[in-house]
């Protein structure tokens, strides 16, 4: 596989700790990682023909030098320089079995965790990389609960984890609590969407989709669609807190929400993406390619 750049990261892919087949290769030296050390050891260094970058290690210390190697045939090639991407002080070491290491989101993730450093990673199956210099892209979801966890929030990363999402994001959630939204109630009752969402309140709360008779006076915490169907079902208005993700996007932040009125596919309006209530993981990654790419990231 070939080494892939990436808005500023050397995306490295190999396969395990061996000094060949791939892309990237670590050697363990049993000196100080220094720039005068590093500079001995390139001396006269011949690299396999597949590999790009080295990760040095010395007892817990690791550093990252990419290498550019002369034209020739063979396996192996005289260097023709070679750049140190980042010594001790600049390298974090990470090792975590479930990070797949061709994931670019993942290594975003990586990334946002370990701003300004280089990042060398022992992933899943004991593949070895390293990010450094890769700015996230940041994507917000916006969705409400119960049911938790936000399903949206999970869909979203499983898109993301697919491989079918091919930019360095990194998502971010803001959730939308509807048991936090009863304290604003001022009514004697309250009336929730819908009862699989098994909310409760502490005072009398009713379920719309049960269609009940109403005893009290109720403050309908919902979306838009649910105001619409009170308004079917009882016609009268009603005291109403509107906890529709769609209604609660920042301007400028990239957004992904559900909404019922998208039936399938997605919707982009500027920043927002919205896919269906019942959205496929397939139609959420549509949704973020078409959101990111639509505005040049």
């Amino acid at each position: 596989m070939d080494t892939v750049a990436f808005t500023g990261l050397k995306y490295a892919r190999l396969d395990t700790d061996a000094m060949h087949c791939k892309d990237v290769s670590m050697h363990e030296v049993g000196f100080p990682l220094d720039e005068d050390s590093i500079a001995r050891l390139m001396d006269g260094w011949r690299s396999y023909v597949r590999t790009d970058a080295l990760v040095l290690k010395s007892g817990d210390e690791f550093a990252v030098v990419e290498l550019r190697k002369r034209d020739g045939k063979g396996l192996f090639r005289e260097l023709d320089g070679y750049s140190i991407v980042s010594l001790p002080e600049d390298t974090v070491f990470v090792e975590d079995p479930n990070l797949d290491v061709l994931n670019l989101p993942a290594m975003a993730e990586l990334q946002s965790k370990h701003l300004g450093k280089a990042v060398v990673v022992r992933g899943m199956f004991s593949h070895i990389s390293y990010v450094k210099g890769l700015e996230p892209l940041v994507l917000t979801v916006v969705d409400n609960v119960p049911p938790s966890p936000s399903k949206l929030g999970v869909l979203v990363r499983m898109a993301l984890a697919s491989g079918f999402v091919e930019l360095p994001i990194v998502v971010r959630e803001r959730i939308i609590d509807m048991a936090s939204k009863v304290p604003e109630v001022e009514t004697p009752a309250v009336m929730f969407p819908c009862r699989v969402s098994h909310l409760e309140a502490s005072i009398p709360f009713y379920f719309l989709d049960d269609a009940p008779e109403l005893e009290d006076d109720v403050t309908l915490i919902g979306c838009h669609l649910s105001h619409r169907i009170y308004l079917e079902l009882y016609g009268r208005e009603v005291p109403f807190i509107n906890v529709c993700p769609a209604d609660h996007t920042v301007p400028g932040e990239k957004s992904i929400v559900k909404c019922c009125k998208v039936k399938q596919g997605h919707e982009l309006d500027g920043d927002v993406v919205r896919v269906p209530w019942g959205a496929t993981v397939p139609e959420v990654v549509s949704a973020i390619n078409d959101l990111f790419s639509s505005s040049g990231n």
